[in-house]
């Protein structure tokens, strides 16, 4: 049975707006324990953010994924770390869409479920009676030490040298997780390695980006790159959000070396302000004019079509470089304060960074999209 928990969207907005100030004064508590404190996500999961875009028909609240988008850049306003952790572990049912629908719903039997996984096919699953044997190490599972279900993608057999791959949906105990998320940025996500070595039934695995969706709703209609495109660069424009947040908080009483006033009265600080400021919003302004038509195409049913696909990709990667460029002008404008471990800006900073090097909205995306718009052959497998 589908638990139903009556969470609106809105509801969520509204829990999230009261519950940002906590995440923003615990951010640092978050990268030191690099994961989010239980009773922190205790408190984002009663908050709805994990069902946000669960639908309906599973207890979740259905949102539109430009609502979503919001969301998750009100999260990384407060902490780019919990934004993203939520982000994943509330968005990755969508890669398990494609199971059979009665394991998916005994999967999801309720909208709270979190799910981590890694898309990279690092293991192998080798057919065995009733379902296959599924061996590997897998690195980047956000959130998989407080995850429900942990998926892993694995490379089932190597056809005229192309890999045909193969999903499994593995329980926390068929898992050991390995402590290695030692990194620069958003170090809060607890993206630790894991590895496996168990029997997952047939019924819960399948062919990554080539089975139907099991259920007949817009959020599995987007396309799966685009769709995780779009909410990764949401969560760098919040980030973004954030650092101006900072340096301004600062720019009323800090006073430059040699500089006599504060920094607020500073010319070259309001042109470089007022400039990020823009360009943050013409990037906020573009990922969801993108994030709507997408799911205007996915409300109708419209197959999405390799060009929306390369200008959704586009649109992601250029609003994360705009991101990234705010918050380093953000930090170059707090001075000698930004250095210091408990500024926020150097984590912004590193957070934002980090982000940026996903594969997902990497500059390189930009010639791909490129070449569909001219018109051109792509040989990029997942786009």
């Amino acid at each position: 049975m589908i638990t139903d928990t009556r969470t609106t969207p809105q509801d969520v907005v509204r829990a999230v707006n009261d519950l940002a100030p906590t995440i923003s004064a615990r951010a640092a508590e978050v990268e030191a324990a690099r994961r989010v404190p239980a009773d922190l996500l205790e408190s984002l999961v009663d908050a709805g953010c994990f069902r946000l875009l669960m639908p309906e028909s599973h207890g979740g609240t259905g949102a539109d994924l430009v609502t979503a988008m919001r969301v998750f850049e009100g999260l990384a306003r407060a902490d780019g770390s919990v934004a993203w952790t939520v982000m994943i572990g509330g968005g990755a049912f969508c890669d398990l869409a494609g199971l059979p629908r009665a394991a998916f719903d005994a999967i999801f039997a309720h909208p709270d479920v979190i799910v981590a996984g890694a898309f990279a096919p690092t293991g192998s699953a080798t057919p065995v009676d009733g379902g296959y044997r599924v061996t590997g190490r897998w690195g980047f599972a956000s959130g998989c030490e407080h995850a429900d279900v942990v998926y892993a993608n694995c490379v089932e057999a190597v056809v005229d040298g192309v890999p045909h791959l193969r999903l499994a949906v593995l329980t926390p105990d068929q898992v050991t997780i390995e402590d290695t998320w030692n990194v620069m940025g958003l170090r809060g996500t607890g993206s630790h390695h894991f590895r496996a070595d168990a029997v997952v039934p047939a019924d819960r695995t399948l062919r990554p980006l080539l089975e139907e969706p099991c259920l007949d709703e817009p959020i599995v209609r987007v396309w799966i790159p685009a769709l995780y495109a779009l909410l990764m660069a949401a969560v760098a424009v919040g980030i973004a959000e954030g650092a101006l947040d900072d340096v301004l908080g600062l720019a009323g009483t800090k006073v430059p070396l040699l500089a006599g006033a504060p920094l607020a009265t500073d010319p070259l600080f309001q042109s470089d302000l007022a400039r990020a400021d823009t360009e943050l919003r013409a990037a906020r302004a573009l990922l969801h004019e993108a994030a709507t038509s997408a799911w205007a195409d996915a409300v109708e049913g419209t197959p999405f079509s390799l060009e929306q696909r390369a200008h959704v990709r586009a649109a992601a990667v250029w609003a994360a470089e705009r991101a990234v460029a705010v918050v380093g002008t953000a930090y170059r404008a707090g001075g000698g304060t930004s250095i210091y471990a408990d500024s926020p800006l150097q984590r912004r900073l590193r957070d934002v960074q980090t982000l940026a090097q996903h594969f997902l909205v990497k500059p390189a995306t930009l010639v791909t999209a490129g070449a569909v718009l001219a018109g051109q052959e792509i040989t990029v497998p997942v786009f």
